[in-house]
């Protein structure tokens, strides 16, 4: 019974309320609210401080990495300075990340003084709750020393922390939070950095989440606990949170499945117990865990119900079994279909014809077919989450959702707007949207922007918060998909990496195994379990589980010789 009224919560559809959020902490000088009495003691970070002797250059480099430390408010950070520059020192909530530093001595200095020119490339900044936002931009300060006691300490430096990519990674460790979209009926992961030697993860994450969702994703989520709720710590077997007395029950069950499903993520299984306000946080229910919210899994099944399909002659193909069939009907047959998307319940949108004469149409595989709009040229469509709803951008400018009412058959079409980054030119050559639909990614004159879909009142649709990615890889990207783990598969031109991973928040751009690929990579796709790419011989696709392990691509199974455009369906 429980399990059924999660899932009628699920699908249920309720006006968003609003978003009682505050700023969260990290990185930061808070510790966590509680640490776990059951938890072993953990082992001391090593103790990052000045060596004795140390030549100003490399205490200066040992400074920097001394500043991803945020513990007892950057104390390990200032150990490296004088007296007067610790005082006057202001470490900031905001963390410059950088992808090295270039550190070289200023002309000019003493036996006891020297001056030092440190730049580096910024690529993202670590904001308070550990959310990283990518950013490009020149680094470029000047940090000055002098002699105390025959050691060097570091006597005048810009405010702030700044830390190198690699400093990141060794310290911080990527966690998702999850809120409901919108409709409520969806998990939206939210991406954040914790500092790894917190003393309570949970503690940690738990804060957070009772903080709300991130201003970036803020406008495709809903989060309606009270902003005076409070993680009180974990104790006799249980989570305890206060301020919960105006919470109703289906925000609580929302919250719940949150709660299960981040705490899941990052380690913690098997059912758990929360209490709100000293009562059970749903009547009558002593624990819950991730069965009892499946119907709402971020994470996708790698043993669940998927679909590979394949655009190959302008015919659809059905691949399963070492086989690629024609599926039923003219999207078999046709030889006329320029880019298609599959949607769940057997729904397509296609783009038929040749270029400079295009047709857009929906319909369901053995069903119904309903031509949209013509045009030049379109993208290859995007469903939404709800399969009734689909994307597309026309003539490479203007993009256009357009749904299928379930109960009438009516179709109806509107234009989506996009706030693109100033200066950005060019014409929109891929639009996808995300999982749950909360995010979208375009490429523009090759280069890579993702964005949040929000949603007014009156139900339209706009993508905002548009930032770039990937921006190393220039105007090469031809291809790009969303992954199952809302990471992004790219294909570029570039030979040196034809194909790469870009993580949700932007944070890196990892290239993947190349060996016998040829680029330019045109199409994309990723399941939970397989990487699929189109080169320029074949279609191929290698196993994500052994992404590390072989650089080698094996042709598609049933796709042998034939290049084409792989589908999946999650």
């Amino acid at each position: 019974m429980f399990r059924s009224l999660c899932r009628i919560v699920a699908l249920s559809s309720v006006p968003m309320i609003g978003f009682a959020a505050s700023c969260a902490t990290l990185p930061s000088n808070t510790e966590p609210h509680v640490i776990r009495s059951f938890q072993p003691q953990e082992t001391p970070a090593p103790v990052i401080a000045p060596k004795p002797g140390a030549e100003p250059d490399l205490l200066l480099r040992d400074f920097f990495a001394a500043s991803a430390v945020p513990t007892s408010n950057y104390e390990a950070a200032r150990s490296f300075l004088t007296e007067q520059a610790r005082a006057a020192w202001q470490p900031t909530d905001t963390a410059m990340i950088v992808d090295r530093l270039s550190i070289n001595t200023v002309a000019g200095g003493t036996g006891v003084k020297r001056s030092f020119s440190v730049q580096g490339n910024v690529i993202g900044e670590l904001r308070s709750g550990g959310v990283f936002t990518p950013n490009r931009a020149l680094y470029d300060s000047k940090v000055e020393l002098e002699q105390v006691d025959g050691e060097w300490r570091i006597s005048s430096l810009p405010n702030g922390i700044v830390m190198e990519r690699t400093e990141m990674r060794n310290k911080y460790q990527p966690h998702n939070l999850y809120f409901f979209n919108v409709q409520g009926d969806d998990l939206v992961s939210d991406r954040r950095w914790v500092y790894n030697e917190r003393s309570s993860l949970d503690s940690q994450l738990l804060t957070m989440l009772l903080d709300g969702p991130s201003e970036r994703i803020k406008p495709a989520v809903r989060f309606d606990i009270p902003g005076d709720a409070a993680f009180v710590g974990f104790k006799d077997g249980a989570y305890n949170f206060s301020g919960f007395g105006s919470v109703d029950e289906e925000e609580r069950l929302r919250f719940a499945a949150e709660v299960v499903w981040m705490l899941s993520s990052a380690g913690t299984s098997g059912p758990i117990t929360i209490k709100a306000d000293g009562d059970p946080l749903i009547a009558g229910i002593d624990s819950v865990s991730t069965d009892d919210f499946v119907d709402v899994s971020p994470v996708s099944d790698p043993l669940g119900e998927e679909e590979t399909y394949a655009l190959s002659n302008g015919n659809l193909l059905l691949v399963s079994g070492g086989e690629a069939k024609p599926v039923a009907g003219r999207l078999g047959a046709s030889a006329d279909i320029a880019s298609a998307d599959i949607g769940s319940n057997a729904t397509y949108a296609v783009v038929r014809g040749k270029e400079g004469e295009q047709r857009f149409a929906i319909g369901v595989i053995g069903g119904f077919n309903h031509e949209v709009a013509r045009g030049k040229n379109f993208t290859r469509p995007s469903f939404e989450a709800d399969p009734s709803a689909v994307w597309v951008v026309a003539d490479g400018e203007r993009i256009v959702r357009t749904v299928r009412s379930a109960a009438t058959g009516e179709v109806v079409s509107s234009e989506v707007d996009a706030e693109l980054p100033e200066g950005t030119e060019g014409s929109i050559s891929v639009l996808r949207l995300s999982r749950t639909g909360a995010r979208a990614a375009l490429v523009v004159d090759g280069r890579l922007y993702t964005g949040v879909v929000d949603q007014d009142d009156a139900g339209k649709r706009s993508i905002v918060n548009i930032l770039e990615y990937a921006s190393d890889l220039g105007g090469s990207i031809i291809s790009a998909e969303w992954g199952p783990d809302g990471s992004l598969v790219v294909g570029t031109s570039n030979a040196s990496s034809p194909i790469v991973r870009v993580e949700q928040d932007g944070s890196s751009t990892t290239t993947l195994p190349s060996g016998n690929l040829t680029a330019p990579v045109v199409a994309v796709a990723a399941s939970s379990n397989m990487y699929y790419a189109t080169d320029a011989n074949g279609t191929l696709q290698l196993p994500v589980s052994g992404a590390s392990e072989s650089p080698n691509w094996r042709e598609v199974p049933g796709l042998q010789g034939v290049r084409s455009l792989p589908i999946t369906t999650n």
